[in-house]
């Protein structure tokens, strides 16, 4: 029997049917470069293109569509190193209801002032010693906002879950079955709702996430079955990457799907940055391009087959981002 807390395919199809007015439809697209690089057949879905940079803002409109227009006034409070911090705050935006957006000090200032941008309020705290999920939350208590969380929500994951029906659609009209599907992971929201809708159309596909290395607490969690923290001493530079374990609803149907997980290292996920800027002609950022950085590396068993990757975010810093490039200059 279902998990009564868990989505299903028809909430994200009631999704898409959201979104379509609001969000970009980004579709896929496939690089000789990169299939004669891997010897694979890859399809790039390219959310860097999505509305406010990456596929955060899915999430969070499908979310925030669904609170009662009774409450709407009291508004919203979300937690988020930086994308999912701008979706909550443009799909706000959009429905007229005012934002908080609880973010780490150290994050990149680009994401701070794209999230004021859109109207909301930011409240910093410091990651290594207060709790954003506490702070979110006694805001959310004396206002009466609804807390949105980043990745452990039904509709989030729902939300989540269109670019999944979209990667199934487009591949569908080309007659192709994907073999691997791959996606960033932090909290495990966009594989769970990607692997749901690919899965209702294509059961035989393999799904894995990708982490930076060290951060590896969806392999470990698959391994093991059952949800593990990471071990990482030292931070990465993939700072939309760095939750310390799954979320307890993604996990439950990222496992149950099969999934496996594969990392990749900073020094890779830099290559892969300027691998998308000079062969796809593609801005991502350091989190949204570790599925393609582990396809480069030879993490993923791609020769041969079809597969699906993920570029989740392209909202980088500008001096981080030419760093990036010049490092892996040719």
């Amino acid at each position: 029997m279902t998990d009564p807390s868990l989505p299903v395919y028809a909430d994200i199809e009631a999704a898409a049917r959201t979104l379509a007015p609001v969000a970009v439809r980004t579709r896929l697209f496939n690089s000789p470069a990169l299939d004669a690089q891997t010897g694979a057949r890859v399809f790039i879905k390219p959310e860097v293109l999505q509305r406010t940079g990456s596929f955060k803002f899915r999430g969070a409109y499908n979310r925030l569509s669904l609170i009662p227009q009774a409450d709407r006034g009291k508004g919203v409070v979300a937690f988020s190193s930086g994308n999912h911090a701008q979706g909550v705050a443009a799909a706000a935006q959009l429905l007229g209801l005012p934002a908080t957006i609880v973010m780490p000090a150290d994050a990149p200032a680009f994401k701070r002032e794209k999230t004021r941008s859109y109207g909301a309020r930011v409240v910093l705290y410091d990651r290594d010693r207060e709790s954003r999920e506490e702070i979110a939350q006694q805001i959310a208590s004396e206002s009466g906002a609804t807390l949105v969380p980043p990745f452990d929500d039904p509709r989030v994951i729902a939300g989540q879950g269109t670019a999944g029906l979209e990667i199934a659609e487009d591949l569908r009209a080309l007659g192709v079955a994907p073999d691997i599907v791959s996606a960033p992971a932090s909290g495990g929201g966009l594989m769970a709702g990607v692997a749901l809708a690919i899965h209702h159309h294509f059961p035989q596909a393999k799904f894995l996430t990708a982490e930076p290395e060290g951060y590896d607490d969806h392999a470990r969690s698959f391994a093991g079955g059952q949800r593990q923290r990471h071990h990482a001493q030292n931070r990465t530079f993939c700072d939309a990457l760095m939750a310390p374990e799954p979320g307890v609803l993604t996990f439950a149907i990222n496992h149950r799907l099969g999934a496996g997980g594969v990392t990749a290292t900073d020094a890779e996920v830099t290559q892969a940055m300027a691998f998308a800027f000079r062969e796809l002609k593609l801005v991502a950022e350091p989190g949204g391009s570790v599925a393609l950085a582990a396809l480069l590396a030879g993490r993923m068993d791609a020769r041969g087959k079809t597969v699906v990757i993920v570029l989740s975010g392209g909202n980088v810093d500008a001096g981080l981002y030419a760093d990036a490039i010049r490092e892996n200059a040719g």
